[in-house]
Order: C-alpha cells, then structure tokens, then sequence
C-alpha cells in the first residue's frame, strides 16, 4: 500500500524533552536537599514517564506515602519549564520536510497527557495533523486504540502509516494496529533494554536516518 501518514511517538522520538524533565527534576531534589542527576541519567529513566523518574531519583516504591505528594511537586515544576530547552532531534529536520513536501499526513500518538503535550506543540509551534493522547482514548499504547484512531482521524488504514518511536510499548501498540513500525534507536532507551529485542519492522539508529527510509517506503510500488 502507498504511505499516506507518518506517527512519532513525543518523548524521545519526536523531540527531546529529557533537558526539561531535567530541569524539573533538580528543582525538586534541590527542595529535598538532594543531589541533581545529570541528562545522561534523567534520560535513562524518563521513558515511563512521571513516575519512573520518583522512583528512580528518590529510590521510592509506589506504595510509598510521599510518593504522590513528590510526583504532583514534580509536574508543577514540569509545568512551568516544559518548553525551555525541548527541541526536535537534530537531523530530524529533513525528514518532517520531506513529509510536507509529498503531502504525508503527519501526526503525534503519545501517553503524554494533553495537558503537557498540547502545551508543548503550542510553544513550540509544530503543527501537526493529529494529536493522539491518553486522555482521548480508553486505553493507550501498549494498546493500539490510539494509533486506530489517528489513523481515523487522518483519513488512512493502519497499513498505509507508519509509527515511530523508542520504546517497546510504541512497536507492541504498531503491530496490535497491523501498522508498520520503525524502532528509533537515539531515544530514551531504558537500562538494560536492546532495541533488537523490540522486533519492531525498521530499526533506524539515527534520526538523520529516517529520511532514506521514508523515501524507500513512499516510493515502493503499490500493492
């Protein structure tokens, strides 16, 4: 089938968003009188989110009775300094102009709550054709509920997009689709994770990458 729409998982794929996440983490170890983490280390522990980063930064179990009152702190700081240093990844710039250019549907599925990811996109300007988040479906990814509904959103089957992100969950949630998916290898890869392992349909290492895989998928013969 011809490609009619490309999907970016958000955090780690899309854009880098871990300097932010960063930012507000420090901010709320400082309260706590502890230690700031570098990039490097926030990076490793954000792809789950709010959560793992409390639990990693504080050494924390869920069950704990400071752990909510810690995530909620967290999200305020996240907040408030979201869009001061997140920026797409650089080498991704010709590929979303290639997208334009062929009149390729381009869209975000992300578990990032809207109340973030709306903020971000409009900070940042990026427009996008849909935006797919946790708060406009049942379940999210793993789940493939929300790339079924870009993808009615947009107008195409699931065969006809591709899905782009840097987590197992992003391949799971793609395959569950019978949508193709392309493993981003210069995300937010958790600890001990291969991104081998996904088995996702494209493995790109860099997002410079992508564009030579978009053109071979856009011009591949129709079926």
């Amino acid at each position: 089938m011809p490609l009619k729409a490309v999907l970016f998982d958000l955090d780690g794929t899309l854009l880098d968003t871990a300097p932010d996440f960063q930012t507000a983490l420090n901010l709320l170890l400082a309260e706590e009188n502890k230690q700031p983490l570098s990039q490097e280390e926030v990076k490793v522990m954000v792809s789950h989110g709010s959560a793992d980063l409390i639990a990693n930064a504080f050494h924390m179990e869920a069950t704990h009775p400071d752990f909510e009152p810690l995530r909620a702190r967290l999200l305020t700081f996240y907040l408030q300094h979201l869009s001061e240093n997140t920026r797409y990844f650089q080498g991704l710039d010709a590929s979303l102009s290639y997208i334009e250019q062929q009149g390729l549907a381009y869209g975000i599925v992300t578990n990032k709550p809207s109340l973030y990811a709306d903020k971000i996109i409009t900070d940042l300007n990026i427009e996008v054709d849909c935006l797919i988040c946790p708060d406009h479906v049942a379940k999210p990814k793993p789940d493939p509920e929300a790339l079924l509904l870009a993808c009615q959103q947009l107008g195409c089957e699931p065969e006809e997009a591709i899905f782009v992100g840097d987590h197992d969950r992003d391949v799971i949630a793609g395959k569950a689709a019978n949508m193709p998916t392309v493993a981003a290898a210069w995300g937010y890869i958790p600890l001990g994770e291969s991104v081998e392992d996904w088995k996702a349909d494209y493995l790109v290492q860099a997002p410079e990458d992508l564009l030579p895989l978009l053109v071979e998928l856009n011009e591949r013969p129709n079926d």
